[in-house]
């Protein structure tokens, strides 16, 4: 199983985000060739249903131009430049240039996009993706279509934590995806607390960050060591280098 590695999975969040346009074929691609074991990205349905990479609900952010993607179509969104020359990719086109042994993590922002997206996963080497959400109903309806690609469940708030137990079994929950945010929220000790609950259960856990700080402030990440079997890294180089340091890798 892909997922199952010796060492700590590092996989590039939106791609390298910290040097090349967010979502872009460009950032998935140096990704991979900087060392990262896969990326993770964000899938949209458009209004001529085509499943798209983007992380908002509007294109206004990270283009030139503006609007949001679900009342666009494919060839107007096509449109757009997101930086360095980049268009906004199709789920197609990322599995179309990676290497069929990239791990990809696709993270649902849309449920009206479950469906589609299980189908493109299921003809496009399932083994090697994880789809993840915070919208629990996204899962639901993705697990509709697919009972067996790895998922894993995005935490941003306490309030889902008593929901887990519960979801790992209706869901077959491969991993929790907790941001380093917790750390500053509810404090080093309850998150070690957290993590150590969720691994009793079987789960497995992802770490990722808005801000990459959060990883290496106060050693946060070496305080967290053994707890975790994936990180989710803006800039994959450095983190791979902290790992080896740390004997991660």
């Amino acid at each position: 199983m892909p997922w199952e590695r010796k060492g700590v999975i590092v996989l590039g969040h939106r791609g390298y985000m910290s040097k090349y346009p967010e979502n872009s074929l460009l950032a998935f691609k140096e990704a991979i060739e900087a060392g990262a074991d896969g990326i993770e990205l964000d899938v949209w349905l458009t209004r001529d249903g085509k499943v798209i990479v983007m992380h908002d609900e509007s294109i206004d952010r990270t283009s030139n131009l503006s609007g949001k993607q679900k009342g666009m179509t494919l060839e107007e969104l096509k449109r757009a430049d997101i930086g360095m020359g980049e268009k906004i990719p199709t789920l197609e086109e990322v599995f179309e240039v990676l290497p069929k042994d990239t791990l990809i993590n696709v993270e649902l922002k849309d449920v009206d996009a479950a469906k589609e997206t299980a189908c493109i996963v299921l003809e496009n080497n399932p083994e090697r993706v994880m789809v993840s959400s915070f919208e629990i109903d996204a899962l639901r309806e993705y697990r509709k279509y697919d009972r067996e690609t790895t998922m894993g469940l995005l935490i941003d708030r306490e309030e889902v934590v008593p929901l887990i137990l519960k979801l790992k079994e209706e869901l077959n929950l491969w991993s929790i995806n907790v941001p380093m945010e917790a750390i500053p929220i509810i404090g080093l000790e309850k998150t070690l607390q957290a993590l150590g609950w969720a691994r009793s259960l079987g789960l497995r856990v992802a770490l990722w960050t808005e801000n990459d700080e959060l990883f290496y402030l106060n050693d946060n990440l070496a305080k967290l060591k053994g707890l975790f079997e994936v990180i989710i890294a803006n800039d994959v180089e450095r983190m791979i280098e902290y790992l080896r340091r740390l004997g991660l890798r």
